[in-house]
């Protein structure tokens, strides 16, 4: 049977998130409206900067905002600034996660990519690391090739959990013997289903689910990566 490794993207691989740097590439060339950063989006960015709000919370947040601006874009303009966000940002991932995917790659392991990214966004992604596939969120056009405002999300931990197992079939994937790296609870599901977890610079909210769960607490890694300097910790780590 094959061994994969299943990685998700933004805050595990990617330093930030792609929906992100898709939403200011779009203000940037006036795709969408430049105002909306300030009236929708600064206040809730800017709570997560100074430490007082929750990541996730900003994250679902913003895309709310982003789902509603792009209502009605054609693919063209999707494609054109989905291209500059790999193209100038595709870089700018952990050194860790990098090492990880070469390391997997020399072991002959299947590179999985599972993430809330856009697909759009995630297939240029999987190219970029030859991935052997990914799965992202699907934001669905009409037939004029128009985004509808409709998507089928992939960001929270059932979904992952849906994928995973699909991704499992489709290659015989011994899941054992499998490795998952995430940073947030909507990954924890992908914990669960492998032997050998992976938690990058993980969020509050993720710690406390793997120190409640003995099977997860057990078997975990935990990373975090900060400046130039890699740690390796366990799941008994403090939380403040």
């Amino acid at each position: 049977m094959a061994i994969a490794a299943f990685f998700d993207i933004d805050g595990t691989l990617y330093r930030n998130s792609l929906m992100v740097e898709h939403f200011k590439k779009l203000l940037k060339y006036e795709v969408i409206d430049p105002s909306l950063w300030h009236s929708h989006v600064k206040q809730a960015y800017h709570n997560w900067d100074k430490r007082q709000g929750n990541y996730d919370d900003y994250l679902l947040e913003l895309s709310k905002i982003y789902i509603e601006c792009i209502k009605g874009i054609d693919k063209d303009e999707m494609e054109f600034t989905a291209n500059k966000v790999i193209g100038l940002k595709g870089e700018r991932v952990y050194r860790y996660t990098r090492a990880q995917i070469a390391w997997h790659k020399a072991q002959n392991h299947k590179i999985i990519f599972i993430s809330g990214s856009p697909a759009y966004l995630l297939e240029k992604m999987a190219k970029k690391y030859d991935a052997t596939d990914f799965q992202g969120t699907e934001y669905v056009m009409d037939e004029t090739g128009r985004f509808t405002g409709q998507i089928i999300q992939m960001w929270d931990s059932e979904s992952k959990r849906r994928s995973m197992l699909a991704f499992q079939k489709k290659y015989q994937i011994d899941m054992q013997k499998s490795y998952s790296y995430g940073d947030t609870n909507g990954d924890f599901s992908m914990f669960e289903l492998v032997g050998n977890p992976v938690a990058i610079n993980p969020t509050k909210e993720l710690l406390l689910n793997i120190k409640q769960n003995e099977t997860v607490r057990k078997k975990i890694r935990i990373i975090v990566e900060r400046k130039d300097v890699i740690y390796n910790l366990n799941a008994d780590v403090d939380i403040f």
